[in-house]
């Protein structure tokens, strides 16, 4: 996120640290990294860095609708991660485990914290994958696929539900009337309504796809969620995969459909990989998903109280260009 939350008290990251993990905290400075969560580079009395995360529990619809049950996905999610990491797979970015052996901690009601090792890298652009990046994943994909036995007991299984839904419906039937409640609403009300037909068929697709997707639950297998370009880091010691809350069993082309833009060369690396041939109507409905949930997202950020920030004035410029996307039948803001 662009600017840190309005309403955290700073003091609280670094008495948590304390606290959960017996950090000894000499300096944290905001991050204005990432799209989904708080992030602070964190110095300790010895000038050794961490990755602190703070996650709203409040956006965190694929977790949970309430924040109770957003906590304890992300307690499932990362304790996944963990486990990945224990198995053998050295690419996983996995949260460093708390002195009490758990992966998070809460600081108040609506804030979670998180603590990470710090990467020294470089992450990819959000976006096409560079040819180096394209070969990096394909190869962490089919390794982390094949890891499910690893952590089938643990992980989240995800529903095909769409995260938002409900809210998005809603907003689709208000589009008929002003929006006030920040400088954004109206408009984000404008730009939704000049797509609406075309959201609300395809929101019909997916429902349509979504059948068909959950016929084959028998071969899902453990998945990222969001292996996208920019939660790929290059390190000195090969390439690693960050922000895993999203990680459940899925289908494969979960993860996949990311991919597609790169040639069938990838997805034919991927089979020979794994053995595994790609369901492209699975391919169609990731994509689908993941547009239609940055619609839901940016909607329900710009429809309800807001001020004007960083975050909510690149809210409104996501949700045009997703929009704008979906009608032309791109992927979106990947």
């Amino acid at each position: 996120m662009r600017s840190p939350p309005e309403d955290f008290d700073a003091a609280a990251l670094t008495q948590a640290l304390a606290d959960g993990w017996a950090l000894d905290v000499a300096d944290a400075e905001y991050a204005a990294v990432g799209g989904g969560s708080y992030h602070w580079v964190v110095t300790d009395a010895r000038g050794a860095r961490s990755f602190a995360t703070v996650d709203d529990l409040d956006q965190k619809p694929w977790l949970g609708e309430t924040r109770e049950a957003a906590y304890a996905g992300l307690e499932r999610a990362f304790a996944t991660a963990v486990a990945l990491r224990r198995s053998g797979l050295a690419f996983v970015v996995a949260p460093v485990v708390s002195s009490a052996g758990g992966t998070l901690c809460r600081i108040d009601t609506r804030y979670s914290l998180s603590l990470f090792p710090f990467v020294d890298g470089d992450a990819g652009t959000f976006g096409r994958y560079e040819a180096t990046e394209r070969t990096a994943i394909v190869a962490m994909l089919s390794e982390l696929h094949r890891a499910t036995p690893a952590v089938a007991a643990v992980a989240l299984t995800i529903g095909l539900d769409l995260p938002g839904r409900v809210s998005l419906d809603a907003a689709l039937r208000d589009t008929g009337s002003a929006w006030s409640a920040g400088p954004f609403s109206e408009p984000a009300r404008q730009v939704l309504a000049r797509h609406a037909s075309d959201v609300a068929q395809k929101l019909s697709r997916y429902d349509r796809l979504s059948a068909a997707v959950a016929t084959s639950r028998d071969r899902w297998v453990i998945t990222h969620g969001e292996p996208h370009a920019a939660n790929v880091m290059r390190t000195a010691h090969g390439h690693v995969l960050i922000d895993w809350d999203t990680v459940a069993l899925a289908p494969p082309e979960r993860d996949l459909w990311m991919l597609v833009r790169g040639g069938e060369e990838a997805l034919a690396a991927y089979t020979a990989a794994t053995g595994h041939t790609v369901d492209h109507a699975a391919v169609d409905f990731f994509r689908l998903r993941w547009n239609l949930a940055d619609t839901a997202a940016f909607t329900d950020v710009l429809r309800s109280p807001h001020q004007r920030t960083n975050d909510t004035v690149a809210a409104l410029e996501n949700l045009t260009i997703t929009l704008a996307s979906q009608a032309a039948g791109s992927t979106g803001t990947l």
